[in-house]
């Protein structure tokens, strides 16, 4: 028998959330459960390694925030989904240069697979960050969430209109060992669900991320009690074109979703739109959808790239550059990569948003 029946467990089919997630986060199978992904010899490569001048920028972001919000004494960052730890390990070094920052700051990283944690431990160890699983471990604010490619590794749901009816996708195993989709009606909650997202109406085909917007409630929960804010960085779109955009990469390579389950990656692209929509119909401000590009130009990247490349031999200069380069051009992470913030603090300016 074929090992792909073990993501089904002892069901014949399941929606494509509920699939992914087994071949994502399977305890035993899950592609998150067994393997790191981050690096050249991995399947994918992350913002953090790419470039420490991205952890520097989100350090200086998360800093000036911090001074933004008056220097409390208790000033809380949530990295969600930290990967191998590249992010907070760099952030770390550039906080020591604040001490008081420093000693007001308190990280708590967001992880579900247990064999990150690991990872991240490790690399992390003498350093006082705190691994949780329940934001209710945050007792005093203000606080900060932060993600890179957190949202995109969350599975969605997909649906299509038909007929006046919605109905969902769904993956089945045949007594041929073979995986097909097909489409079943939704159940009423979901599509009412849907219904009530602008941003959703009148497309044909919807991606719709369920699991990705329970942990936003989450997080949209625990903000409206401490204050703060979201700063979330992800691969996606600014307006649904009723387009599937679930992906697999294996080894740097695109995958067909169907083949190497449990060995390599599988994303969506986010809807900035439903996200933006959700986040405000939760009473939150959000500043206005800016690119990567945007982003980390206004936060003064290139200027620190100068100053830096100053003290360092050409071929560094070269490596930093085309590091910068894949981190900035339009034709790589510069555009598709879209960055969102939003807020329920008094404050209402934040560095490189206008």
């Amino acid at each position: 028998m074929r090992s792909d029946k073990k993501f089904f467990g002892k069901s014949s089919s399941l929606p494509v959330d509920k699939f992914f997630l087994n071949v994502l986060y399977d305890k035993e199978y899950g592609y998150y459960n067994k393997k790191e992904p981050f690096s050249s010899n991995g399947d994918y490569i992350t913002a953090p390694k790419i470039s420490f001048l991205f952890s520097d920028i989100i350090a200086i972001w998360l800093i000036s925030t911090w001074e933004n919000f008056g220097k409390p004494k208790h000033f809380n960052i949530v990295e969600l989904g930290p990967g191998d730890g590249s992010l907070t390990k760099n952030i770390l070094k550039v906080f020591k240069n604040f001490p008081n920052f420093n000693n007001s700051k308190k990280i708590f990283l967001y992880e579900i697979s247990s064999f990150l944690t690991k990872v991240q431990k490790k690399k992390l160890k003498n350093n006082k960050v705190k691994w949780i699983k329940d934001f209710n471990e945050i007792k005093k604010g203000p606080v900060i969430f932060f993600g890179n490619e957190f949202f995109d590794a969350i599975p969605i749901k997909q649906f299509k209109r038909e007929n006046g009816l919605l109905l969902e996708k769904y993956f089945f195993f045949d007594k041929n060992f073979r995986i097909y989709e097909k489409f079943k009606k939704a159940n009423k909650r979901d599509a009412q669900n849907i219904k009530n997202f602008k941003s959703l109406n009148n497309l044909k085909f919807i991606e719709y991320p369920k699991l990705g917007l329970k942990e936003l409630k989450k997080i949209v929960k625990k903000v409206s009690i401490l204050k703060g804010g979201i700063l979330l960085i992800d691969y996606g779109y600014l307006k649904p074109n009723n387009q599937n955009t679930l992906q697999s990469v294996f080894k740097h390579k695109k995958n067909n979703i169907f083949k190497n389950l449990g060995d390599a990656d599988i994303t969506s692209h986010v809807n900035f739109r439903l996200i933006e929509e959700f986040l405000k119909n939760n009473k939150f401000y959000v500043k206005n959808i800016i690119t990567q590009k945007e982003f980390l130009e206004r936060m003064g990247i290139l200027h620190r790239a100068e100053i830096l490349s100053k003290k360092m031999k050409f071929i560094e200069q070269s490596d930093l550059y085309l590091r910068l380069k894949r981190l900035l051009s339009p034709n790589l992470m510069g555009r598709l990569f879209k960055v969102i913030l939003a807020f329920n603090h008094k404050t209402k300016d934040y560095f490189g948003f206008k």
